[in-house]
This record gives C-alpha cells, structure tokens and sequence, in this order.
C-alpha cells in the first residue's frame, strides 16, 4: 500500500509541474501537505482509492487537536482538494471526497492600507537628486500605480512596458501572465529612470532586459524592496508597518473607493479567485458608510435621498 501511495504522489508531481505549471516552492510545499496525509492515512492501512470524507475530517481534528492553525489547516486541506481532483481527473476515483468538507474558519485581518495623502508623503520623502532616488521614485510610481507583487517587480523586463498602449506585461504565480493598465505618471518616472539613469549604467550579463537595477547593475532583491520602502516611510513619519505590499492593497482599495469593478481588479491583482479579491481590498468604512446615505432609501430621516 505504501508503494502505491508513492507511485501516486509521483505521477501527481508530474501532473503539478507540467499540468498546472506550478512553481517550484509551490510543487513542495503540495507535496509536503498531501505526504502528512499519506502518513497518516498508512497508519490505518487505508488505500488512496478508498479515502471518503470521513478520512478527511478525521486528519483535519488531528490538525486541530495537535493545535495547527487554522490557516495552516486550511492551506493543506486545499493541497488534498488538488491531489484529489488530479485522481478524478486520471479516472482513478469516480467521487471526490473533499467536496463536502468544509474549510476551518479564518479569522480574516483586514490589510493595512495607505491613504493617498500617506502615500504622497513617501513619494516627497525621496531624494530625486541622485539616481538611485530617481529608480526609488519609479519603484514606488510602479507598485502603486500597477498593484504588482515585489516579486514580480524585480522580474520586471524593460520589454515588457508598453509605453505607448500604457500598459504592463507581469509574470505572475505559476508563471501565468496578465497585461495590467499602468497610469501616465508612473510611466513617466519609469521612462525617466530609464532615460536618465539605467542608460548609463554598466548593466552585467543576465540583466539586460531586466527593469530595475541595483547600483552594482544587476537585479534588485524582495529584501532591498523591503529596506527601501520602511526607510522612506520613517522618513515621511509613517508609524504604521509599511512594507511593498501595503501599496498593493493601497491600489486595490482607492480603486474600489473610486467605483472600480471588483472584477477587473481581480483580473490587474492576478487572483484566480474573485473571493480572494474580496479579503484582499478592504473597503474604507468612510466609503461604506457614504454608500448607505446616498443609496440606501431608508437612510434618511426625511425620506430617501434623491
């Protein structure tokens, strides 16, 4: 039976990288969740073809109980949900047996969020006298005027900004791509840098088409990102945890508070999943509450509002 089980995840392996086109990290860390399932499971001699939704719930309670977290319990209850489907969909299995079960309820955060006063403050605080000041100020122009990860910032190729049509070509998770809309004054300060400092740079081999470099010209890390970002936010007197992805959830949520469709966010973040989008772009309870008194008929006192 554990032959079977390994002969399995094998196949399954083979099915994430070249069905899903799944990254690496993300191929092991699949593996990893569905081998604690597989132990588990040998341990009451159960074969994969005969799990049902019992098995399941079972290994979720052990989670549980061994106090993992809820997020934690969640994310391997999704890589069962992959490992399973790959069966169907082999014809191994004629019922999925994580179609009944439940995911663990999170507890939801809502992101931190930059205003737009916030974030012109950091963009004052940049030094654009030198030329490292004028790629920080494109840097910032990018990650909020695209919503982009920090990962795909750094991956960013200089081929890939459509100066003329506007727009940006990003290299998302499980390398899918999506052209996201980037607005004119993040345009300028990219063509700026690219213009005014990139070009006069000793660029190394490898980072030719790369947009972002460092001094030495080669490309930028998620860490100088990071550092970058929280030093000109004590610099602006920022006291709330800034990192890149603040600017992220600062693009989502401004578009939402300006009447964008949460379908063409989902579609410019690269979420999958339009629920995703949802927890992602926390709404400014000012918005919400300015919503209600101008739709709501009910919300004034002398009749509705007109």
């Amino acid at each position: 039976m554990e032959q079977e089980w390994k002969s399995f995840l094998s196949h399954f392996e083979v099915y994430l990288r070249l069905e899903r086109l799944l990254s690496e990290h993300s191929i092991i860390a699949y593996l990893s969740d569905v081998t604690k399932f597989t132990r588990f499971l040998l341990g009451k001699g159960v074969s994969p073809l005969a799990v049902d939704s019992i098995h399941i719930q079972e290994f979720l309670s052990v989670l549980h109980d061994v106090g993992m977290m809820a997020t934690s319990q969640s994310r391997i209850l999704s890589g069962l949900r992959v490992f399973y489907k790959f069966l169907w969909l082999g014809r191994h299995i004629t019922k999925d047996p994580t179609k009944l079960i439940e995911s663990p309820q999170l507890v939801q955060h809502l992101p931190s969020v930059l205003s737009v006063s916030e974030i012109e403050a950091i963009i004052h605080a940049i030094d654009h006298s030198t030329p490292i000041g004028m790629r920080n100020r494109a840097i910032v122009e990018t990650l909020y005027g695209t919503g982009v990860r920090v990962s795909e910032l750094i991956s960013l190729k200089l081929s890939h900004i459509y100066f003329e049509e506007s727009f940006v070509r990003v290299i998302g998770k499980g390398n899918k791509e999506r052209l996201i809309p980037i607005g004119a004054i993040a345009l300028k300060y990219i063509k700026l840098y690219v213009q005014e400092v990139r070009s006069h740079m000793g660029i190394q081999s490898g980072y030719l088409d790369t947009l972002f470099l460092n001094r030495r010209g080669s490309g930028l890390t998620r860490v100088m990102i990071f550092l970058m970002v929280q030093a000109l936010a004590r610099k602006a007197k920022i006291h709330v945890d800034v990192g890149p992805h603040i600017f992220r959830h600062s693009f989502a949520t401004h578009l939402i508070e300006g009447g964008a469709d949460l379908r063409a966010i989902q579609e410019m973040l690269g979420h999958s999943s339009i629920t995703t989008t949802e927890i992602y772009t926390h709404l400014d309870t000012n918005y919400l509450r300015q919503i209600m008194q101008d739709y709501h008929p009910r919300s004034h006192l002398n009749g509705p509002n007109k």
